[in-house]
């Protein structure tokens, strides 16, 4: 079976969906629509910017977002999803992918979860740290006695999870891990604590706009963050999106679930090859590809 992922912040860079602008009329025709929806020209970032440019939450998530659709959407009859799912941010992409969403009510939502995202940050300064080396549960029972807010936040694959929260908390936690025997415990260069309780002003204003956007019946099943298994039905797609925020994103576990539920082959569709690699992580017999275009739908 046929899983393709999609994904998440961190995968951006400069020229990033050029290939597709110059060689793709339909792909030329969605960026220019993508301009007119966002209200400033992204592809100029994106095909032209910098790193620094491309790094501001506003632009990089709907930057993401826009290689990644747009290429699914030019794969034509080759893009035959038996199952998807995205990682934080791929999310949207994989819905847009599974006909849940629109290509246009998807960048909307994208361009309002950057937007409330910023904002949560500058409320209160917060951030993330990678942790290696370490049990999953180690990690969980040492943030759960560290004083402040600091929670596991991205199962990323076993042994690499990432934590979340206010500054001085991520600090004494990333030195407990390390006395406990991480291999590292590492703060990363993040705007805020993704994926944390701290996200929950995000959450709320992100939660009015999903309440009025129009979901559709999805294609084929997706795997969210929030839950790790297969989701069809509409209202508990709208549900989980709107958890996603404050809530972990499970990508290990939802691996090991699409491979439980028969995927064998697993497809990237976006920039990088970061899935790819947690994907092998998590289950070495997994086979792994890159989504490359070709033909026009």
């Amino acid at each position: 079976m046929n899983a393709y992922i999609f994904p998440g912040q961190g995968a951006q860079f400069s020229g990033m969906g050029l290939d597709l602008y110059e060689n793709s009329p339909l792909a030329q025709e969605l960026f220019e629509s993508a301009n007119k929806i966002l209200g400033f020209t992204i592809t100029d970032i994106m095909f032209e910017g910098t790193a620094e440019a491309l790094k501001e939450t506003k632009v990089t998530q709907p930057a993401i977002f826009l290689h990644s659709v747009i290429l699914a959407k030019t794969l034509g009859d080759a893009f035959k999803p038996d199952m998807v799912a995205g990682h934080s941010l791929g999310e949207f992409s994989a819905l847009v992918a599974n006909g849940t969403l629109s290509f246009e009510a998807g960048l909307k939502l994208v361009s309002q979860r950057a937007i409330a995202m910023q904002k949560a940050c500058e409320l209160q300064p917060s951030t993330m740290a990678a942790v290696l080396g370490l049990e999953d549960a180690m990690v969980e029972a040492i943030c759960s006695k560290t004083e402040g807010v600091v929670v596991a936040a991205n199962y990323n694959c076993p042994g690499q999870l990432v934590i979340s929260g206010e500054i001085d908390a991520i600090n004494k936690a990333c030195e407990a891990l390390k006395e406990a025997g991480a291999r590292r415990a590492l703060v990363l260069p993040v705007g805020g604590a993704f994926h944390s309780p701290l996200m929950e002003p995000a959450r709320e204003e992100l939660a009015a706009a999903i309440e009025n956007t129009t979901f559709n019946k999805p294609n084929c099943p997706i795997y969210q963050n929030v839950t790790a298994h297969a989701v069809s039905n509409e209202a508990e797609v709208k549900a989980n999106l709107i958890k996603q925020l404050t809530a972990p994103v499970r990508w290990t576990q939802s691996v090991q679930q699409m491979v439980t539920d028969g995927a064998t082959l697993f497809t990237e569709v976006g920039p990088g090859k970061v899935l790819q690699g947690l994907v092998k992580k998590i289950n070495r017999e997994a086979q792994t590809a890159s989504a490359t275009f070709g033909s026009e739908a």
